[in-house]
């Protein structure tokens, strides 16, 4: 009897003897590597950047929230990064952990998809599982992927195995890791999802099959649209309490004592990371070739998107409430990571108040103790650095905005020292104060 691709596949990763290889060593990826090393499989982590590559072979870790430690004892049990994609032939499983970001149209940028599956296509061969985790578009596993893989003349779903199977990594929550999220998966055809179910499983808890790889995709885009719009109508919420002057917080604080029926979201400056603010517009693209307008969706991205103006205009006002105007005006920026207590960049809405900011003449500092140097982006750069909280510094400013609530912050430090705050979190929105304007 012959043993199937399929059979010999699914005994090498029951035996622990398949190479996990893993495209893309970021947020997403790095913390699935050290997953799957840790529940006993050879790695092997692909990135094109090779200092990232050099620092992961020392034992370093170039994501704040991730201990050197454990990466260190990843490169210990055999873990190794490389920029070589000529050894995905060596690899018994890929899969894509790669940006998919927005255009400057809002439209979807699948070119680090794309690029990198067209890299790796050399190199497969029969037997292996291909799995993209990057948050897109339904249809994008079956319209780009499986061509590229297929012009190799093997067979998907007989040779090889093509599934979709979306990341759902919260960086920085103490509570979730990579091992304790369910894990979506689709696949291609039936044999593909055997494939896929057989990879995950030994090193994801629990892996909740779906019947393909567009309904994995559009559960992934329906999970943060999800929240984007809920985001949305909370951040209008805010807008139409802070009119009436009411307090939001106290209002979400009352709701959520509700047993059923409500969930709590919360406002702030806009939306920030990589995917809240950017899957909405994958799916609002994609509708739109069958003649679908998104306007629920749609209306939710445009609130969402306006709030940095709306936190512009509370600064504006605070500071002429106090005799003062924008222009010329020192302001410290507290926080500049998308969400508190990492270091993660993307999609930030602390860079564009920082970029309004400065086109309305202030002098604009930050302070973030998980970014040192602000770094480089695709959309913003400023030649800064990270400015030390102390009483002097706080009081050297005009105004400080809290942008991002990191708990490393000593916020009675900031209270007592700050002349003027612009809260855009709620930090302190139950100790109210005359200095301290909510936003």
């Amino acid at each position: 009897m012959t043993i199937t691709s399929l059979e010999k596949l699914v005994a090498r990763l029951d035996d622990r003897q398949a190479v996990i290889g893993i495209v893309g060593m970021g947020y997403v990826g790095l913390p699935l590597a050290l997953r799957f090393s840790e529940a006993g499989y050879p790695v092997r982590g692909f990135d094109i950047d090779p200092v990232r590559v050099d620092l992961m072979n020392r034992g370093g870790s170039h994501i704040a929230h991730i201990d050197a430690a454990l990466v260190k004892g990843a490169v210990d049990s055999g873990f190794r990064a490389t920029t070589d994609m000529a050894e995905i032939a060596d690899v018994d499983a890929v899969i894509l952990c790669v940006p998919t970001p927005l255009g400057s149209y809002r439209e979807p940028d699948l070119s680090f998809v794309t690029d990198t599956t067209d890299a790796l296509v050399p190199y497969l061969r029969a037997g292996q599982v291909v799995s993209l985790e990057s948050t897109t578009y339904p249809g994008t596993t079956d319209e780009e992927l499986l061509p590229r893989i297929e012009s190799t003349g093997l067979a998907v779903g007989r040779d090889i195995f093509l599934v979709y199977s979306p990341e759902r990594e919260d960086p920085g929550n103490p509570d979730f890791g990579t091992r304790s999220i369910p894990k979506i998966c689709g696949g291609h055809t039936g044999q593909c999802l055997a494939a896929g179910i057989a990879l995950y499983r030994q090193a994801i808890d629990e892996v909740v099959p779906v019947s393909s790889t567009r309904v994995a995709e559009m559960t992934k885009l329906l999970e943060n649209i999800h929240r984007a719009v809920n985001i949305g109508l909370v951040n209008e919420m805010k807008i139409v309490a802070d009119r009436m002057d009411i307090n939001i917080h106290e209002v979400i604080n009352a709701a959520k004592t509700k047993p059923f029926g409500f969930t709590a979201y919360y406002p702030g400056p806009g939306l920030g990371g990589h995917c809240i603010p950017i899957d909405p517009f994958y799916l609002t693209w994609k509708a739109r070739e069958y003649d679908i307008n998104t306007r629920f969706i749609e209306l939710a991205g445009e609130v969402n998107t306006a709030m940095p103006k709306w936190v512009v205009g509370k600064v504006a006002d605070a500071l002429n409430d106090a005799g003062k105007a924008v222009k010329g005006a020192r302001i410290l920026v507290l926080g500049i990571a998308y969400k508190k207590n990492v270091d993660d960049m993307r999609e930030s809405p602390s860079a564009v108040l920082m970029e309004l900011l400065l086109d309305k003449g202030a002098r604009v500092d930050y302070s973030d103790p998980h970014v040192p140097k602000f770094p480089r982006m695709r959309a913003h750069h400023f030649d800064l650095d990270s400015v030390t909280l102390d009483a002097a510094t706080l009081a050297g400013y005009d105004l400080v905005l809290l942008a991002t609530d990191h708990d490393a912050f000593d916020y009675d430090l900031i209270r007592t020292h700050a002349p003027l705050i612009v809260d855009t979190r709620g930090r302190y929105a139950m100790q109210p104060a005359a200095h301290i304007v909510p936003a």
